[in-house]
């Protein structure tokens, strides 16, 4: 598979000009490390995994980074602890941006060591697997139902595909997990995986999960979050403002991946998704995912919320750029009526915002009045919206 650019070459790019060091983290096989040595061709090239590299480190981890003060790329660099406050020393011992890149599968270590040790010298650049933006027209179409993930997009036939998405699921629980020192029963971890995908899209009752695995919401609520900060899935939050309106306090639970959603709920062919009950769900999913990307790519600190309240009128996504906010209504269907938008209405009306939009499977952009835009997804997926954050 030849090299696909990736939207986030500009942000690294910046970044480098900006910062002694920026930190590209993401889940595994996101495609990391190809973007780093096609953005820094020039940088020395160090893989943690590598024992050879290492031993390298370990050894003698000051003397190395004096040895190389810049252009010095260190892959999986929550494998080392220890780098992180050398790093800092390095850092302060010379100047100059663009000295340093990392990469890193986000893990409770490699989050800690950030924080801890580099804040205000290291920037953040967060690399999911491929978007559909990002993919040609020929492969776009298959990244709902295969997800992004870059391996899967190189094999041809489903079987490939599958093997991958298997194997990538067993690596992930038996091998990945404890590199992070998470210690967690495998088998229970994957069940909980496994019963996520029921609850795609709906809001999250750990009460009823731990329940159902016999073990504590303490013990859910900390699996939970390995899944999250291994990007496996996001919970996104329900948006609060100062309305005289009892709101939904419990978050939404999505997979991230819309590939391993699939594979997890047990959909084995690409035709089982055009009948499988959750096909909203996922839709919606895979519409988040893409807009918040957008977001991160363009914009300083984005954040992004659902709206519901307690009588049920709901919005599947609002995001905000500090004071601005944009809700968004997804909607799998060719058609929307009224009834589809009346959340959307409701929620513009108790925020005061004026524009709010859907994003629908259908063809043609029209705007339905009092701020209602519709959006073809296609208008989503080939990267053309333009967000007013």
């Amino acid at each position: 598979m030849r090299y696909v650019p990736r939207a986030a070459t500009g942000r690294l790019e910046r970044l480098l000009r900006e910062f002694p060091a920026v930190l590209v983290y993401g889940p595994r096989q996101c495609g990391k490390s190809t973007l780093v040595r096609a953005v820094c061709r020039d940088f020395r090239q160090l893989d943690l995994e590598r024992p050879a590299d290492f031993g390298l480190l370990e050894t003698d981890l000051e003397g190395f980074l004096k040895a190389h003060p810049r252009r010095l790329a260190i892959d999986e660099a929550q494998r080392l602890p220890a780098l992180f406050p050398a790093l800092r020393h390095a850092i302060d011992s010379g100047r100059g941006p663009g000295r340093f890149v990392l990469t890193g599968s986000a893990s409770p270590a490699l989050i800690r060591g950030v924080s801890e040790s580099l804040a205000g010298r290291i920037a953040l650049v967060e690399l999911t697997p491929f978007r559909s933006s990002e993919l040609s027209a020929a492969r776009s179409g298959g990244r709902w139902c295969w997800g992004g993930f870059p391996p899967v997009h190189a094999r041809r036939t489903t079987r490939a595909r599958l093997d991958w998405l298997d194997a990538y699921v067993a690596s992930y629980l038996e091998r990945d997990l404890p590199s992070y020192g998470v210690r967690l029963p495998a088998v229970r971890l994957r069940t909980l995986w496994t019963m996520l995908t029921h609850v795609h899209g709906n809001l999250l009752n750990v009460s009823d999960l731990a329940r159902s695995l016999g073990v504590s919401s303490h013990t859910v609520d900390g699996d939970l979050d390995v899944l999250e900060q291994t990007f496996m899935l996001r919970r996104l939050r329900p948006y609060h403002a100062n309305v005289q309106k009892r709101l939904t306090k419990s978050p939404k639970l999505y997979l991230r991946d819309t590939g391993l959603l699939h594979f997890l709920a047990g959909l084995r062919d690409p035709r089982e998704l055009a009948t499988w009950a959750r096909r909203g769900a996922s839709f919606e999913g895979l519409v988040i995912e893409e807009l918040v990307a957008w977001t991160q790519d363009r914009l300083v600190r984005p954040e992004a919320f659902f709206w519901r309240t307690h009588a049920g009128a709901e919005v599947d996504l609002i995001l905000v750029h500090g004071r601005r906010a944009v809700p968004i209504e997804i909607k799998l269907g060719a058609a929307v009526g009224p009834r589809d938008v009346a959340g959307l209405r409701q929620c513009m009306s108790d925020l005061g915002l004026r524009r709010g939009l859907v994003v629908y499977a259908g063809d043609e952009p029209r705007r339905l009045g009092n701020g209602i835009e519709l959006v073809p997804w296609r208008t989503v997926a080939t990267g053309a919206l333009d967000l007013p954050l």
